[in-house]
């Protein structure tokens, strides 16, 4: 027992070095992405100025768009292949494979080539997000730590989420949703001892990054009110469609990357250079997908676009970050899926507010509920997307209606697919996070422990039953962690694809 409260007591200092770590990791990465967008454009974020030329390269005016890819890719596209493959794609997946398949364990080398990788494909006009690489990073850095001390699986798992909540604390200036966010998706356990530490994680991560780059709001934002009960119809209804259209955005994403490993025959190094071109002729078409693109999201919540721009936007950035993606591109979905949301809630707002004009209806309000929404369909993380909004905007007046729009969006992406933009993936290589659930939604044991699978359709599998309950930190959390299942005798609709490799 001594060695038990010995052990949780050191886990505290790790945490918090973690956490540090991780939050002068996330700072110095927002500085590298400015660093390359300066660098191609001449400004530090591109997004909301136009089709206007480059301050480096007037010469080209608006055709640097289609040189601006080409040219990051030509460099991280070597970089990512010859050094860590696993640094390619979103980020977030490839840490909940590590969790669930490799024990906790991380390349050290992915840390510096993630950070180096995504910088540039940001730079250079990919339209990916940062939360994505700065969680991988951070989850990096927290697996290099545990694996140097020589912890064991189970804390070295641990010390992985902390590094993930670190980045989306640090990144966002919202501890709680770094939380969370580690929490319902790295881990899957809300097991008090895990909890714990992870807080701690966060809260330095959150104290370093305002310390370093102030303590600033996400968004500028006016204030909101619920004015009438019928507003949270509008709200539930809001949801439906952000549920549709996170599962078309999940699919669209893959679909892509699917035909543009069927059109590509050269080396993949090269594949993001190549790529590129195509990129940057949608740049050129929609110079708004340039990059994270949050002033355009801001402008959206300001309620600067008719409905007709948000739908284009809308499109146009579901078509941009799948083909990042898919040409090999590195970067994050997180902040995608919300830039999505905010267009279709606030197309939605301007759509309500001209067929029920009494009722007031503000747009940007509802491109506020749309992010949340879009997040927790997406993920299939409801608690992280309204932990996140409300942390994000401070506004405790959309809590009730956020809330109604999330559980909608939640339930209609479960009812059109068992997976999520981030389980698909890990279920394209066989890892199946969410045969982990039992009927009630609970987690379940696995490994030596009672377990019950089930199958893609649905279906229960027998397992093997053991007879130990397992500890984590005392009571290990690889009771939590999904298993490894195979997906043979699904239903036609729900057959895996060949296995790919996080290359």
């Amino acid at each position: 027992m001594h060695g038990a409260l010995h052990s949780r007591v050191m886990l505290v200092p790790l945490a918090v070095m973690v956490g540090v770590l991780t939050g002068l990791g996330a700072v110095a990465f927002r500085w590298l992405v400015e660093f390359f967008t300066r660098m191609f454009t001449g400004y530090a974020d591109y997004s909301a100025l136009g089709r206007v030329a480059s301050a480096h390269w007037p010469a080209l005016g608006w055709w640097f768009l289609l040189a601006a890819p080409v040219i990051a890719g030509a460099v991280y596209g070597p970089l990512v292949h010859h050094f860590a493959p696993e640094a390619r794609g979103h980020g977030v997946p490839e840490v909940m494979f590590a969790v669930a398949r490799n024990k906790g364990r991380i390349k050290p080398q992915v840390t510096v080539v993630k950070a180096l990788a995504s910088a540039l494909c940001i730079g250079g006009g990919g339209s990916v997000g940062r939360e994505g690489p700065i969680v991988q990073i951070g989850s990096a850095t927290g697996s290099a730590l545990g694996q140097w001390l020589r912890l064991d699986t189970d804390r070295i798992c641990l010390l992985v989420a902390c590094g993930a909540a670190g980045g989306i604390s640090a990144t966002f200036n919202a501890p709680l949703a770094g939380v969370f966010f580690a929490l319902e998706l790295i881990l899957r356990d809300f097991a008090a001892e895990s909890a714990g530490v992870v807080v701690l994680s966060s809260v330095a991560a959150a104290v370093v990054g305002r310390t370093l780059m102030g303590d600033h709001p996400f968004l500028s934002l006016p204030g909101f009110t619920v004015h009438r009960p019928v507003e949270y119809v509008l709200s539930a209804a809001l949801g439906v469609g952000a549920g549709v259209v996170g599962t078309v955005f999940s699919r669209v994403l893959y679909w892509v990357e699917d035909a543009c490993d069927w059109l590509w025959r050269g080396p993949q190094w090269a594949r993001p250079a190549v790529g590129g071109i195509a990129l940057g002729a949608l740049l050129i078409a929609l110079p708004q997908m340039y990059g994270v693109g949050y002033p355009v999201l801001q402008n959206a919540i300001d309620g600067r676009y008719a409905a007709t721009m948000l739908l284009l936007l809308l499109v146009g950035k579901i078509l941009a970050t799948s083909l990042t993606i898919g040409i090999g591109g590195s970067g994050g979905v997180f902040a995608p899926t919300l830039f999505i949301g905010a267009m279709a809630g606030s197309a939605f707002g301007v759509a309500a507010h001209h067929l029920y004009p009494s009722l007031a209806i503000a747009a940007g309000a509802c491109g506020l509920i749309g992010m949340g929404a879009m997040l927790g369909a997406a993920t299939g993380a409801p608690i992280t997307a309204v932990v996140t909004l409300f942390e994000l905007t401070g506004q405790y007046a959309i809590i009730l209606p956020l809330m109604t729009a999330v559980a909608m969006a939640a339930g209609t992406a479960r009812l059109l697919g068992r997976h999520t933009i981030y389980t698909t993936k890990l279920w394209r290589r066989g890892v199946d996070l969410a045969a982990t659930a039992d009927s009630t939604g609970h987690l379940i044991a696995v490994g030596a422990e009672q377990r019950s699978c089930r199958s893609p359709d649905g279906t229960p599998t027998p397992t093997a039953h053991g007879s130990q309950t397992p500890k984590l930190l005392g009571r290990s959390t690889s009771r939590n962690r999904p298993p490894i299942t195979k997906n043979a005798g699904t239903s036609p609709s729900s057959k895996r694809p060949p296995l790919r490799a996080f290359d």
